[in-house]
């Protein structure tokens, strides 16, 4: 029920939308409603007086009311739709900038594709029913009511009998909309399970077709293509058992109204007009009821789908800003990590008790095995995750302090897993910048080593990048967002294994560049090489997530360490090749 609401008070976002399909939906029941009763007055007066005048008269009339029924419907069916694509618009976005907004940690536990399928199916779902559900149901309400009324009116012996199945249609639709929900909640969620295996699919095809895999991808998604199947089918059936029993028992009532109303007939109780508007109304009745079926389809399709989209909006992200967080001002760089704990589950810290202090300009190494805690190092600097304990200060601020926007806009990342947009290169280096210069573009990329590259192209910087950046090579994906990093100008800058897909020449480009750069800005670097390490003036060497040396490679050398031995069988090898 409290879903529901919710869905209600969305629609009334947009009043005046709403307001304006009920009043259409008013006027054209009420016109519909009328129509019976001409009807069988029509039938009385060509019965009694035989005026062809009159026929002809009542006939205009019935045509003009049919005329008003379908203007207003028309108005009905306009604004009801308009109103539920502004509710889905809202949805969208505000569902869209919920996940913009979750933190790292919550996305590492969500599958794309169920996510994807929240925000399209189950949003469609919740559009569906705000046009037909909210409002189709009033129709359904005011029609049953209005003929009720006026068949009890007209001949109250009659209207009871037209009503008296009326509850127990109604008692069987709340039944069928409990068990309807439960299976429309089993088919979105199957839904996104399918999307999620049709999304990695599509995203890994080259991992599929380089192993032969593809029956195998294909016998997994036609076991969730098969669970959808199955249990649309099964919400299907429910719906289609209420069809034949509404038709039998309007069947039925009419039947009995013909036999108890023609004896009425018979004994001059009513006229054949009256009798006539009865079988009218059992047949406009029909209708209303008949929709009933697929009201409970729409209302409990919009509860499950409103039950996963809330699911998410109401999510709190680990990572939460203050009331009070103001905005950080362009740092100098004085990076300070005191007593930073961090663990991505309840069972083992991924980092633990980190101390360390960086100066303004420094360049810091962070080295050491898989898993070691380099790059928690450089997601916790940004608040990507949150830390368990302790703090980190840019500049003697507490980064918990300030807003993550400004915070974020401190700190440049070039992540080790790079991503680009479907886009042009231009588009993709000026992410984040957007009222960047043709001129400050052209100058990131020549320190990236792109521009040359770039300029070779046919289109230049015009040129289309295709989906993930596939269409260029892995150095030229790294270098591109290295310039899309620096067009930023951060006084914090990390590097998380930046140079790992480019050759040894490249690499000693884009370090020349880097280290043009890095003057009087706070440089972390995640590398393997001896060229990055050999210039850094503080080493880090973590194992196991704590800092197990410290100190600048001279300093490190000297000792016989764990840095000595990564220099013996990793760096030394690379300085002698």
């Amino acid at each position: 029920m409290k879903v529901l609401l919710r869905l209600i008070k969305l629609s009334l976002k947009h009043k005046s939308l709403l307001v304006g399909a009920y009043i259409c939906l008013f006027i054209s029941s009420a016109a519909f409603l009328v129509i019976p009763h001409l009807l069988g007055t029509a039938v009385d007066s060509v019965l009694e007086s035989g005026s062809r005048s009159q026929l002809i008269y009542l006939a205009l009339i019935i045509l003009g009311a049919s005329a008003i029924r379908g203007i207003f419907a028309y108005g009905q069916t306009y604004l009801g739709e308009a109103m539920s694509q502004h509710v889905a618009y809202d949805l969208r976005n505000t569902f869209y900038d919920r996940l913009q907004r979750l933190s790292f940690g919550y996305h590492d536990k969500q599958h794309t594709g169920n996510l994807m399928s929240r925000a399209t199916l189950d949003v469609e779902g919740i559009r569906m029913f705000m046009n037909f559900g909210l409002i189709r149901s009033v129709q359904v309400f005011v029609l049953v009511i209005g003929v009720a009324i006026v068949m009890f009116i007209t001949n109250w012996q009659l209207g009871l009998l037209s009503m008296a199945f009326i509850p127990f249609l109604i008692y069987r639709s709340i039944i069928m909309s409990r068990a309807m929900r439960k299976t429309w909640l089993r088919v979105q969620e199957f839904l996104g399970q399918l999307t999620t295996v049709l999304q990695e699919n599509l995203i890994g095809t080259r991992v599929v077709k380089s192993f032969g895999a593809e029956d195998y991808e294909k016998g997994k998604f036609n076991n969730k293509a098969w669970l959808v199947a199955s249990e649309s089918l099964e919400a299907n059936k429910l719906h289609a058992r209420s069809g034949p029993v509404v038709v039998f028992v309007f069947t039925l009532i009419t039947a009995l109204i013909l036999w108890y109303g023609g004896n009425q007939v018979i004994n001059g109780s009513i006229t054949t007009g009256e009798l006539s508007s009865f079988i009218f109304f059992m047949a406009m009745l029909q209708m209303p009821v008949r929709m009933s079926g697929w009201l409970i389809n729409s209302f409990s399709r919009a509860v499950s789908s409103g039950e996963r989209i809330f699911e998410i909006i109401d999510s709190k992200s680990p990572v939460q800003e203050k009331p009070q967080a103001f905005n950080m001002p362009r740092t100098k760089g004085n990076v300070i990590f005191k007593n930073v704990s961090f663990s991505y589950n309840s069972i083992s810290p991924a980092i633990n008790d980190i101390n360390f202090e960086v100066k303004a300009g420094q360049m810091v190494a962070l080295l050491g095995a898989p898993g070691s805690g380099k790059t928690t190092i450089a997601h916790v600097l940004p608040r990507f995750y949150e830390i368990n304990q302790g703090n980190i200060f840019i500049d003697d601020i507490e980064i918990r302090d300030v807003t993550l926007s400004s915070l974020r806009k401190n700190i440049g990342i070039v992540m080790q897993d790079v991503f680009l947009f479907t886009s042009t290169i231009r588009d993709n280096i000026t992410y984040g910048s957007a009222k960047a210069s043709d001129q400050e573009i052209i100058q990131a990329a020549k320190v990236a080593q792109m521009h040359d590259f770039i300029e070779s192209l046919p289109q230049g910087y015009n040129t289309w990048v295709g989906e993930r950046g596939f269409t260029i090579s892995g150095g030229q994906r790294q270098r591109l967002a290295i310039a899309r990093t620096l067009l930023l100008n951060p006084p914090v800058l990390v590097l998380d294994d930046s140079t790992s897909s480019v050759d040894s020449q490249t690499e000693h480009q884009i370090r020349l560049a880097i280290n043009k750069l890095t003057e009087n800005r706070t440089t972390f670097v995640i590398a393997h090489r001896l060229s990055t390490v050999h210039k850094a003036d503080i080493i880090l060497v973590l194992d196991n997530g704590q800092i197990i040396e410290k100190g600048t490679h001279t300093e490190l050398l000297a000792k016989s360490g764990k840095y000595r031995e990564i220099y013996e069988l990793q760096l030394k090898p690379q300085a002698e090749i």
